[in-house]
């Protein structure tokens, strides 16, 4: 019976701790030291483990907040669209962007002074090419910019309150 147990322990008596996980034990430095400095170099423990992720930087949901558009629409586009299909300007007004357009996703948020009248807020939707008139006025905090509209968007025109009238 001793010899099964000694039969079956003398396999595993090689055993012991990985290469890989034991602690290195410091090594001496090749260069002579100066005095009062240690003579030995500690090897920093080998990794263990996944290695660790570098910083994590944070994506941000490009409708979480209204920012300057990068790629359009411009001013001039919305002005266009405001005067035409959308047929809120009159002929010949004079017409200049006070704010914008600022994006949140595929809406944009403009602001216009209009010579002579209020001024004029307007919201767009879809490719910078190509924006649709969503609402144009002076409170354009309307239920499908409610209901559809991206937060940057809503934020600016429902939260923020009304735009303040000149001469009012």
């Amino acid at each position: 019976m001793a010899v099964a147990v000694l039969l079956a322990a003398l396999p595993l008596a090689g055993c012991g701790t990985p290469p890989e996980l034991q602690r290195p034990t410091p090594t001496r430095s090749a260069a002579p030291t100066a005095p009062g400095t240690p003579s030995t170099t500690p090897t920093p423990p080998p990794a263990t483990g996944p290695p660790t992720p570098g910083p994590v930087t944070p994506t941000v949901d490009p409708g979480l907040v209204a920012v300057p558009c990068p790629d359009g629409p411009s001013g001039a586009r919305i002005v266009d669209l405001v005067r035409g299909r959308g047929g809120v300007l009159p002929a010949g007004v004079r017409v200049r962007v006070r704010t914008g357009p600022l994006c949140a996703g595929e809406w944009h948020y403009t602001v216009l002074d209009v010579t002579g009248y209020e001024v004029l807020q307007v919201v767009t939707q879809g490719k910078p090419r190509a924006p649709r008139l969503v609402t144009a006025g002076t409170d354009v905090c309307t239920a499908e910019v409610r209901a559809t509209g991206p937060e940057g968007i809503r934020s600016r025109v429902c939260d923020a309150g009304s735009l303040p009238v000149p001469g009012a």
